[in-house]
């Protein structure tokens, strides 16, 4: 048996409530740690934190505690990146996997620079470099989608244009800050949504890059934006977000890497807050990967809740889009860890990387 993989998670927003306790069910990982930004979370049990029984790790709000603890890996779920804590964290010799807003570091560059002037990517990869450890980003999208469409390149010939979809509804995802910073609930004629959807979302275009590095293409710069919007018909009461008659309701979003001028690899992002839109946006409900290639290629990954799962609260329906964005950053940690010092991305690891862990068997009564 391999020695478990020692956990410090920060955060626990929505993904971050999910993945104490997929962590506390991965028989090759071991919480040792949780820090919290939110004072009244501090010196709580983790699970109390997150609605489970108590698991006997007791959160904590300070870097100074977390680098004490000695993990092998940092798992960082908070909505945006916090470089001073990723700074400290990887000089000090501490792995880190993230689901906040990185996968190539393309986006960060060109939307939000770091204070020092550096290249966001350099400061990350100087830091592991002085602790020996490595840095990671990754989740369901931008991350894992954008394997699949390398996966489903395999078995062709001469490849056209390649094309990864996320066509999922956008109610499910209780985040009030992210989507407003997106432009939601704003009247869908105001000339900052356009802006503030391309800065909300540049981070997809990381997948482009990623898409392009994995088929050995150089883009000509960054992908281009496209954009359709949905403006709701009528006022929309989600409970926990309420979207004006005339508001930013759904959209589709497309970036567009172009090769030699010509289109070559596109990432699609359709989402919908309600049906109730013009124009509606028809979002599916699923992961589209479509190559144009000999032979063609259309696949549709569709990820449906385990049968008998109880949808009577909002909550029980987001936990599934919390756990696929989640637990692509939970089966890496192993590998991570393994991984050479750096900023790497889902290119520089092996295939096992990408595989999830079968559910921990129950242990026989000793007696």
């Amino acid at each position: 048996m391999k020695r478990r993989i020692r956990v410090f998670q920060v955060a626990t927003g929505n993904v971050g409530t999910e993945m104490i306790g997929r962590i506390m069910q991965h028989a090759d990982l071991e919480l040792v740690g949780l820090h919290c930004y939110t004072p009244e979370k501090v010196g709580r049990d983790a699970g109390e934190i997150v609605g489970l029984p108590a698991i006997g790790v007791t959160a904590t709000g300070t870097v100074d505690e977390i680098i004490a603890a000695r993990p092998d890996v940092v798992t960082f779920h908070g909505v945006f990146p916090d470089f001073a804590l990723y700074e400290r964290v990887l000089e000090a010799g501490i792995n880190i996997v993230t689901t906040a807003d990185w996968i190539t570091g393309h986006h960060r560059e060109q939307n939000h620079p770091h204070p020092s002037g550096k290249s966001p990517r350099i400061v990350l990869e100087e830091a592991c470099q002085r602790g020996g450890s490595t840095f990671y980003g990754t989740g369901m999208n931008p991350g894992l989608c954008h394997i699949l469409g390398v996966i489903h390149s395999c078995d062709v010939a001469n490849i056209k244009y390649v094309s990864v979809t996320e066509s999922t509804p956008a109610d499910c995802h209780h985040s009030v800050e992210s989507w407003d910073n997106c432009g939601f609930r704003r009247p869908v004629d105001d000339p900052e949504v356009p802006r503030l959807l391309e800065v909300g979302s540049r981070v997809y275009a990381d997948g482009v890059y990623l898409l392009a590095d994995c088929f050995g293409v150089e883009l000509d710069g960054p992908p281009e934006f496209e954009y359709e919007l949905g403006a709701c018909t009528e006022d929309i009461d989600l409970g926990w977000y309420f979207l004006p008659k005339g508001s930013l309701g759904a959209c589709r979003l497309r970036y567009i890497g172009k090769v030699d001028g010509i289109p070559r690899i596109e990432a699609v992002i359709e989402l919908a807050m309600s049906p109730k839109t013009d124009p509606q946006v028809n979002v599916k409900g699923c992961y589209i990967t479509k190559i144009d290639a000999d032979p063609v290629i259309y696949s549709k990954h569709l990820i449906l809740p385990r049968p008998g799962t109880d949808f009577s609260t909002p909550e029980a329906l987001a936990s599934v889009g919390m756990t696929v964005t989640g637990m692509p950053a939970l089966n890496c940690l192993r590998a991570v860890v393994e991984a050479r010092p750096g900023c790497i991305t889902s290119a520089d690891l092996p295939l096992r990387t990408f595989a999830g862990s079968f559910e921990m068997t129950p242990q026989a009564d000793a007696s």
